[in-house]
């Protein structure tokens, strides 16, 4: 039994869609940031339910691993086949299956992307909200558990997932929770697969909570004279209670970048983002409620957006800021790194990191959805420069140790992978390595998603 005999027979079950050409394997072998290509032995392109349990049932049977992939925009290396095997790639399972406008859900197929779904959703009046920024697919999200800019608002993949169908190492299918707002039968199911990042099982569909679209929106950008202040307006306005549907920061260092490759004329200051959600009154009184929060600690410059126009330029800016921070230092990789602390040791956190990167000889930008106690620092080191590599590794590992002293988390929504293995026993104990006892009850052979999230077999 080896992955040739394997994929001899998946070669039968699915013809010209399983893939051994050298540039869909490349394809399948990169990861959005600083891994090493791993080219799998063959890209697998179902597109039923049916033909993802014949597949897991052949691997199975010859010992292959199976790596899920949706979009690829995976920062953790989730997607890399690091034993080789079959990356199986659900870009032509892709369909909107169902939407319940009067009960506000929808039923899905992983490899439909966020945006997509939400463009077919128009006429209906409602919207899925959770925007990781990149045009991920729901699948994808789903195993990562997703969350990002809307999350103070919506929630993350988490709270919006209400059922799953999945695929097991063995071939079995399950259903996991229901169309239902809630249920007390049994174990959680759904939530023990969001965030299994595949290797617990292949997700073959979703059944996604939905929201009525907003009747106004507006959004707006404000400076700070320093980060200190414009991190203290967050968790005033997060205190206040007042709404947020976004609530996002940027350095100096992203605003210079927004500047140049946006054409934006923002000060080269601290700035807040934020996006209000409601009714034409809401809007305006909430907008008029963080004005003078953020006023009381010394914002400026406020420029506000209602055209639908306007805000999709601001938030492209945002949603555009990691490939332009990239772009502003050739040559250079990145390793983006993810924590979460509880919202009042938040500033601590930015100071310290900012502090930690200043005294370091390479850049390393900080933004994130700080209205949730998240941020990002994306520390950009050039790939033929060891030590710049190890000077991003050593601020990274830093990171992480601040938010666990403070009370958080190594990643708020990039997930582990292979890149945050090192700090999970830290972070879990010994329930860490009861992952591993849940991942061996369900997968013992190790074949999906091998190497990644739980302690090594």
């Amino acid at each position: 039994m080896t992955i040739p005999d394997a994929l001899a027979e998946l070669s039968t079950l699915l013809g010209d869609r399983l893939s051994r050409s050298k540039s869909d394997l490349d394809l399948h072998g990169r990861s959005e940031t600083h891994f090493a290509p791993t080219p799998p032995d063959a890209v697998a392109y179902p597109e039923t339910t049916e033909e993802v349990q014949a597949l897991a049932r052949i691997c199975a049977r010859h010992g292959c691993p199976m790596v899920g992939w949706g979009a690829g925009t995976s920062l953790e290396g989730h997607g890399l086949a690091v034993r080789g095997g079959v990356v199986v790639d659900f870009a032509r399972m892709n369909a909107v299956l169902e939407v319940n406008a009067s009960d506000m859900d929808c039923r899905v197929q992983p490899g439909i992307t966020r945006e997509a779904l939400n463009t077919e959703l128009r006429a209906t009046g409602l919207f899925f909200p959770v925007d990781p920024g990149a045009n991920a697919s729901l699948g994808g999200m789903a195993a990562t558990r997703a969350s990002g800019t809307t999350a103070v608002r919506y929630g993350t993949m988490r709270d919006n997932v209400l059922g799953m169908k999945v695929v097991l190492a063995d071939g079995r299918v399950i259903r996991t929770g229901s169309r239902a707002r809630k249920s007390s039968a049994g174990y959680d199911l759904t939530g023990l697969m969001v965030g299994s990042e595949g290797t617990l099982g292949l997700v073959t569909e979703l059944t996604l909570r939905l929201y009525g679209q907003p009747e106004a929106i507006s959004s707006a950008i404000c400076a700070f004279p320093d980060m200190g202040s414009a991190v203290d307006a967050v968790i005033a306005t997060i205190q206040m209670c007042v709404p947020m549907a976004r609530i996002e920061f940027v350095d100096q260092a992203t605003v210079e970048v927004f500047n140049a490759a946006a054409g934006a004329d923002l000060p080269a200051a601290p700035h807040l983002m934020v996006e209000f959600h409601g009714s034409d009154a809401s809007v305006a009184e909430d907008a008029r409620r963080f004005g003078e929060i953020a006023g009381e600690f010394g914002a400026t410059g406020f420029r506000w957006a209602t055209l639908a126009e306007e805000r999709n330029k601001l938030w492209k800016m945002r949603h555009d800021a990691y490939w332009s921070i990239l772009q502003s230092r050739p040559g250079a990789t990145a390793i983006v790194t993810d924590i979460c602390v509880p919202l009042s040791k938040l500033a601590e956190a930015v100071e310290e990191t900012r502090a930690d990167i200043a005294g370091s000889f390479i850049p390393g930008p900080i933004l994130g959805h700080v209205g949730d106690g998240n941020f990002h620092a994306i520390l950009m080191a050039r790939r033929d420069s060891a030590e710049e590599m190890d000077e991003a590794k050593r601020l990274s590992g830093r990171l992480a140790d601040r938010a666990l002293r403070l009370g958080g988390t190594v990643t708020g929504e990039h997930g582990i992978g292979m890149g945050k293995l090192g700090y999970m026993e830290r972070e879990h104990g010994a329930g860490w390595s009861v992952m591993g006892d849940i991942k061996r009850a369900l997968d013992p052979q190790d074949l999906m998603n091998p190497g990644k999230l739980v302690p090594p077999a």
